[in-house]
């Protein structure tokens, strides 16, 4: 079923963006010719155009587009033209299914709206939302509106902005395991042609329950949405992709029936922060830093993304998926990839990709019975944070009385190759921990031989990711005065040094998957990979009670456990 519709005045299309001419779009050139020279998609009757032609499954009156205004112009920011890439996608359309949910409000929409006031989206775009409230483009554009003027996410509008923004909107409901609303997202996209100089470029985003993975990858292949021979087509899939391995591969297998693993973009948000990215720049842009990343000189390595929210109104999902699924099997496997691979031949999506799934492959594997030795879960209990008193996980609301869920874990990976032999890898997140953190943090073995008086510290280069976005390096240095006296010291280096407001990372990863840029997607062998790597911990917590929870209290580090498990000659961090 559909909505009844007003008919929005419209005007001549601006003309298409000019296109870039940078290495990324050369590379992007030859993504896209790959893309086209790929055997198309078993496309079953009916085709969305021939229902959409038909007139069949929509009441919907005629509606002519207005074309996009270009912002960003004379208002631009010259300080901040040269930290910008200069890359322009293609015109397109978004087609955000779920665009009424809670991801689309609080992160999609003010992201892809501070893209366009930057002026990065050319002026052939426009938005698709695909959801099952049922109401008019009037009610849609009023909702993004809304959720704009009440987002923290998105810059200061520019006077005007908004109101020009608001004619890019468009809203489609219906139910989506039938053919209709595809039927009419197809009609969409015919509309958008005019505008977008002959071609039907999409980007169609699944911002919903992961139930609905499947049967929308299904419903667009199924209408013929994912063939390319008008434009290119992209499917971008939110978290978690899968519940466990054999879950991964059936979702896996199940997209691939209608679309090629070049148009699949699995996003993981961690990756699109600054700091991720510079975790490549520092290590293979610097001669400094390189020849110590290595066994000889690293004593380990500590990876840590805590939290210091509870479950937020999050028991229905997160009683069903844990911390283990979470974070840990995603966004800590990806960091721990991005930290421990070997320099890609080149800076392309498919090399980075290539190394990643490399040592995802050297990694030990930890089958259920050698989880105890290897892993550390716990469940917070009642306890005070920021002065106030909270509750413990088995008493947030919808919560089970005796939930055996973790919501900690901490696990020691170790790498079995030349570079990493000897090596670990500490990797801890947990809710209720004492602040919003998430670091990487290299720490460097001790001088062999320690000539001055007291004990050296170890040397640490940490990468800070959220929040204070930054890198230091933590150094030994001799303080003033006539003895010698080593302390630690800090340098620090800290992104808003800048002067400039960093972009969220899903504007970053929307425009990357606008582009075809593929690098900062995890690809579907990487995926796989990091479900191998969780099921034996996932069999062996899973399979019993855990007697011992809740062991730690709101707003301490974890249990007590997990300082065993890092060693007694090392210690975690205190951040």
């Amino acid at each position: 079923m559909t909505g009844t519709r007003k008919k929005a005045a419209g005007t001549k299309a601006a003309p298409a963006a000019p296109r870039a001419t940078s290495p990324q779009a050369t590379r992007q050139a030859v993504t896209k010719k790959r893309a086209s020279e790929k055997v198309g998609v078993a496309q079953p009757a009916p085709t969305a155009a021939t229902l959409a032609a038909s007139g069949e499954g929509t009441t919907r009156k005629s509606r002519k587009r207005v074309p996009a205004a270009v912002p960003g112009g004379e208002a631009h920011n010259p300080f901040r033209t040269h930290m910008r890439r200069s890359r322009a996608p293609e015109p397109a359309t978004l087609v955000i299914f779920g665009a009424t949910g809670d991801l689309a409000r609080r992160k999609l929409l003010p992201a892809v709206f501070g893209l366009w006031q930057d002026g990065l989206l050319g002026s052939a775009f426009n938005i698709v939302g695909i959801g099952r409230q049922d109401m008019n483009d009037e009610q849609f554009k009023d909702f993004v509106i809304q959720a704009l003027e009440g987002s923290k996410e998105t810059d200061t509008p520019q006077p005007g902005n908004l109101e020009k923004f608001r004619e890019l909107l468009y809203y489609e409901f219906g139910d989506f395991s039938g053919d209709e609303v595809y039927a009419l997202i197809d009609k969409e996209l015919a509309r958008a042609q005019d505008d977008h100089g002959g071609r039907k470029n999409a980007l169609f985003y699944l911002s919903t329950p992961p139930s609905l993975f499947e049967p929308i990858s299904n419903g667009l292949g199924r209408l013929g949405l994912a063939d390319e021979s008008e434009g290119w087509r992209r499917l971008v899939i939110e978290k978690p992709f899968g519940r466990d391995l054999d879950s991964a591969r059936e979702l896996n297998d199940a997209i691939h029936k209608s679309w090629d693993e070049s148009q699949v973009y699995r996003i993981d948000h961690y990756l699109g922060k600054e700091t991720v990215q510079n975790l490549m720049a520092i290590r293979f842009g610097n001669a400094i830093f390189e020849p110590l990343w290595n066994r000889g000189y690293v004593d380990h390595v500590q990876i840590t993304a805590s939290e210091d929210l509870g479950l937020e109104g999050r028991a229905g999902y997160y009683e069903e998926a844990g911390v283990v699924r979470d974070m840990l099997q995603n966004h800590l496997m990806q960091l721990f990839a991005l930290t421990a691979m070997e320099a890609p031949a080149a800076f392309d999506a498919e090399a980075i990709r290539d190394e990643k799934v490399k040592v995802l492959r050297a990694v030990r594997e930890i089958p259920r019975g050698r989880v105890k030795s290897v892993a550390v879960r716990g469940q917070y209990g009642p306890g005070t944070m920021d002065g106030a008193k909270v509750p413990g996980y088995r008493q947030e609301p919808n919560v089970r009385p005796a939930s055996p869920t973790p919501t900690y874990v901490a696990v020691k990976l170790e790498v079995d190759n030349w570079r990493w032999q000897g090596v670990p890898f500490f990797l801890r997140t947990g809710k209720r921990l004492p602040k919003k953190v998430t670091e990487i943090a290299v720490v460097f073995k001790r001088p062999p031989l320690g000539i001055f008086p007291g004990g050296l510290e170890r040397n640490v280069l940490a990468f800070r990711i959220q929040p204070d976005e930054g890198v230091s390096l933590k150094f030994s240095s001799k303080t003033p005065g006539q003895e010698m006296v080593l302390r630690e010291v800090v340098m620090d280096f800290r992104y808003d040094a800048f002067g400039a407001q960093l972009e969220s990372p899903y504007s970053r990863l929307l425009l990357d998957a606008l582009l075809g840029d593929a690098t900062l997607f995890p690809r579907e062998d990487e995926v796989d990979h990091a479900w191998q790597l969780v099921s034996g911990i996932l069999e062996a917590w899973e399979g019993g009670s855990a007697p011992e929870f809740p062991n730690y209290t709101s707003g301490t580090w974890g249990p007590d456990a997990a300082d065993e498990l890092i060693g007694p000659d090392r210690r975690w961090r205190r951040l």
